[in-house]
């Protein structure tokens, strides 16, 4: 499965096994147009530190989208 997603300016509380771990929400959709959204409690490029990618990567990084009415009813803490 493929899925193309963007950032949102949510940001939740995943209880794991006892800890907090915040999760920003990403949206998106499937190749075949099934709309989806994804926890993201990490993410990293894989390109070495010193490559000149890595500021353009942050920047991109920082850009968010509006949730989408779905995504905003997500409660703020998710227990798993």
């Amino acid at each position: 499965m493929k899925i193309t997603i963007e950032s949102t300016n949510n940001i939740i509380t995943l209880v794991v096994g006892g800890v907090d771990v915040p999760a920003r929400i990403w949206q998106g959709e499937t190749e075949s147009g099934i709309p989806v959204h994804a926890f993201i409690t990490r993410i990293a490029p894989e390109i070495p530190r010193e490559d000149p990618r890595q500021e353009q990567f942050e920047r991109e990084l920082q850009e968010t989208a509006g949730p989408r009415p779905t995504v905003v009813t997500i409660p703020l803490r998710m227990i798993l």
